[in-house]
């Protein structure tokens, strides 16, 4: 059994069939909206990885603006390793999220179907309406979700441009003159992050309200 459920999990990760996962998953007890919740907390640990990421990028580059000496090609490539490892978390996080979209359109698509199932109207009805509050639920966490990753774009946009810069001008005059992108650099990082907590707040409700559902 093990062995050819691990079969059916590979020849779904290789055609990359989710509804053929999915079901590959249910054959062992794991159901869609277990799949919701690991995947919704998995986007939450990469937004955190994500906050924590940004705020050392944000650090890096504080660094480079107070560079007294030393060596400067250091203090650069400190800060394109910084951007570069930022645009992987950012990517993460919205990998994650489109997963979440995933099982989120099987995992309802699936519930509404089996309302008509049903014969006992008052269990229909019950239901019915604790779909239509997940659903709700889902769309706020969701909407905060898309929210924090917008905001990542005018982090990552920053960073580039002065990594870019610096690629090409390397020295202490050039320096100087990125103090005011960093002070918008730190607006947009504080901004991401505030959004980034407001997303796995609404997450935190999300799951429990698919919970009790």
């Amino acid at each position: 059994m093990p062995y050819l459920f691990a079969v059916i999990l590979g020849l779904a990760t290789l055609t990359g069939c989710q509804s053929a996962y999915y079901s590959a998953m249910e054959q062992v007890g794991v159901h869609k909206r277990d799949i919701m919740v690991d995947r919704v907390e998995d986007a939450n640990e990469a937004q955190q990885d994500a906050q924590e990421q940004f705020t050392s990028a944000l650090d890096a580059l504080k660094a480079l603006n107070q560079f007294d000496g030393g060596e400067l090609e250091t203090a650069y490539n400190n800060v394109n390793d910084q951007y570069e490892a930022s645009s992987d978390a950012a990517d993460k996080v919205s990998e994650r999220i489109a997963a979440i979209e995933d099982v989120a359109d099987a995992l309802f698509e699936e519930w509404q179907d089996e309302l008509s199932l049903y014969t006992s109207d008052s269990l229909r009805r019950d239901s019915e309406q604790k779909l239509k509050s997940t659903q709700a639920s889902y769309q706020r966490m969701l909407s905060a979700m898309h929210r924090a990753e917008q905001k990542m774009a005018p982090v990552l946009n920053t960073l580039r441009d002065n990594t870019l810069y610096l690629k090409h001008n390397l020295n202490a005059a050039a320096i100087g003159s990125l103090q005011g992108e960093f002070n918008s650099l730190q607006r947009d990082i504080q901004r991401a992050i505030s959004d980034m907590e407001a997303a796995i707040a609404e997450s935190e409700r999300f799951i429990s309200q698919l919970k009790r559902s």
